[in-house]
């Protein structure tokens, strides 16, 4: 199969990226007539060779998003995650040729899935698990020494910004969900879960594994904020604001012994 058969024009032109355009769609989806122009070796169209074409690819895509989302796919059930995935692949065809990009989407689409808004909490199982994949793959970095932080003079030490891990995510849900995916992976067991629950996950790659553990919702705040590039001090507040209770001195620790600082600023400078 092959689209040099389109009318000559120039990669770039108008015309031609309506056509190619049109290919992408329908090799998609079924219902869209093989593009006028592509023709296979012969040079005659052939409705029959493209199908097989359509369908390798499509079913190319729907086993990468099975690889990105294994505890989705258990808790759904192959053939219902397979019909969800075609669904998907149709709708958001691949942005770059990077297959590991692909999917980013799905947690998204899943929400939206009017036959999956019985599992409520499946959007954001998938959101953990498209976080645990791009902490996997996140660029390597040093880690800053204790002895770094522990140096600055008490006085200058809310000023400071720090860097964190480039792998570092957090994933806030409305429902346990950082348990009902550890209880999908693997060779874990399910079991009965209070869904009364709320959940925030932290996930991160500061060694060779990536590490998945709940934080309190002060200390998300606090992450974030240091995410978002505020200083120290302003992120306390994030902290405090969310909850009185809340450590600062616990929580910077708690980053420094992950080994998920990676740099620390004079925010004043």
């Amino acid at each position: 199969m092959s689209i040099a058969t389109i009318p000559a024009v120039a990669r770039g032109d108008r015309d031609f990226d309506r056509r190619l355009g049109g290919f992408s769609r329908a090799i998609l989806d079924p219902d869209i007539a093989v593009p006028s122009g592509l023709v296979g070796p012969d040079g005659r169209p052939d409705a029959k060779r493209f199908a097989v074409y359509r369908n390798n690819v499509v079913a190319g895509l729907i086993d990468v998003l099975r690889a990105a989302y294994p505890a989705v796919r258990r808790i759904t059930g192959d053939d219902f995650f397979a019909a969800m995935a075609r669904i998907h692949v149709a709708e958001s065809p691949p942005e770059s040729p990077v297959m590991l990009d692909y999917g980013r989407h799905f947690p998204a689409f899943v929400a939206g899935f009017p036959p999956a808004q019985g599992l409520s909490y499946l959007a954001d199982v998938a959101r953990i698990e498209r976080a645990w994949l791009e902490a996997c793959h996140a660029p390597e970095a040093a880690v800053a020494e204790a002895q770094s932080l522990a140096a600055v003079p008490p006085e200058r030490i809310p000023t400071l910004r720090l860097r964190l891990h480039p792998s570092l995510r957090i994933v806030r849900s409305d429902w346990p969900a950082l348990t009902i995916w550890r209880m999908n992976v693997a060779d874990a067991e399910p079991a009965p879960v209070d869904l009364s629950r709320t959940e925030i996950a932290l996930i991160a790659r500061p060694g060779a594994e990536v590490e998945a553990r709940a934080i309190p919702p002060d200390t998300a705040c606090f992450l974030k904020a240091l995410l978002a590039g505020a200083g120290i001090q302003a992120a306390v507040l994030e902290g405090l604001a969310e909850s009185p209770r809340f450590d600062p001195v616990a929580a910077l620790s708690g980053l420094m012994q992950l080994g998920l600082i990676t740099g620390i600023e004079d925010g004043a400078e």
